[in-house]
């Protein structure tokens, strides 16, 4: 075959979004007229198929499995097999718990390249290039894979925007080996809500760092972001502070501004993993009082200022 692999991934019956950012992410890396496949797997996967009939998906590939909840032995001999057959170029998937269980293991198997937790992934003079975090996110670490003929990379979930047109791709099965399992699915809980903001889906948000000083500050903040009609937002010092949940975290560590178009950075320094919740947003507004600080370097509009004195002139005028 040559050309991208994509593995959709689905959870309980349904489609899990960033089966559609990887169909997205693709599009950076397939070489000229090489197609794009979508398999998907579970006991009745034709179920999804007119999900993943999106702009930039070429075909769709049903891999029948008989387990009906993600099973890392069978996951790693389907999608094996399947890598087997289709010979493809680059294999997509999600840096996701789910990959966290066959992935690692199936590249070193099949002696693929590999990277995880990749938010950037291109042909540079026709050679692949990942961009993912290292050193605890402080730097950016590009990865290329010489003497690899094929390479399986792990995306970050919301860095890609989905497809937003619809396709036609051709739809084919593949049999899926059979595979001995050595776990079994128990039952699914779910995580605790710390908040109900959903800050993927916020077009106006107003995020503060640790240029607030202390968590008697953030009250006010608060009161601006209502004031002004912006869901409030922090960066990680505050999320892992505790000053607020951690569904309000914007960052490769938390939420990416997917559908922000407008964000103000108050106190925020702009750290590389902050930038890579956010740096995609049309228009950004900084206030800083560091005119040093990174966050400028991304900002349409930048104020070099205290950043009290800033919200104080913004609430008079709301």
């Amino acid at each position: 075959m040559s050309g991208v692999l994509v593995i959709a991934e689905q959870r309980r019956g349904e489609l899990r979004p960033v089966s559609l950012e990887l169909i997205a992410a693709a599009q950076s890396v397939r070489r000229g007229a090489e197609e794009v496949a979508v398999a998907v797997l579970g006991p009745a996967p034709e179920q999804f198929a007119d999900a993943l009939k999106v702009g930039g998906a070429d075909e769709i590939i049903l891999v029948k499995v008989p387990a009906p909840e993600f099973d890392p032995d069978v996951f790693e001999a389907a999608v094996g097999a399947l890598i087997a057959e289709r010979h493809p170029d680059v294999v997509l998937i999600a840096h996701s718990v789910d990959s966290f269980g066959f992935a690692a293991a199936l590249a070193a198997k099949l002696r693929l390249g590999f990277a995880t937790d990749v938010f950037k992934a291109e042909r540079i003079d026709g050679e692949l290039v990942a961009t993912r975090g290292g050193y605890g996110q402080k730097v950016c670490v590009e990865v290329d894979f010489p003497g690899k003929s094929a390479v399986m990379l792990a995306i970050r979930g919301n860095v890609y925007k989905p497809p937003e047109s619809s396709a036609a791709p051709r739809v084919s099965e593949f049999a899926a080996p059979a595979a001995a399992s050595r776990s079994v699915a128990r039952e699914f809980i779910e995580p605790a809500a710390g908040d109900d903001v959903d800050m993927t889906a916020a077009e106006f948000i107003l995020t503060i760092g640790r240029g607030i000083g202390e968590e008697a500050n953030v009250a006010q903040f608060r009161e601006l972001a209502d004031a002004v009609g912006a869901t409030l937002g922090c960066s990680r010092p505050i999320a892992d502070a505790g000053w607020l949940p951690k569904s309000r975290q914007v960052g490769q560590s938390g939420k990416t501004a997917s559908a922000c178009k407008l964000y103000i950075a108050m106190g925020v320094s702009g750290a590389i993993q902050h930038l890579a919740g956010m740096k995609h947003v049309a228009t950004i507004v900084a206030v800083n009082s560091d005119a040093e600080a990174s966050i400028f370097g991304v900002a349409k509009y930048g104020i070099v200022g205290d950043i009290f004195e800033i919200a104080e002139e913004l609430r008079r005028h709301f």
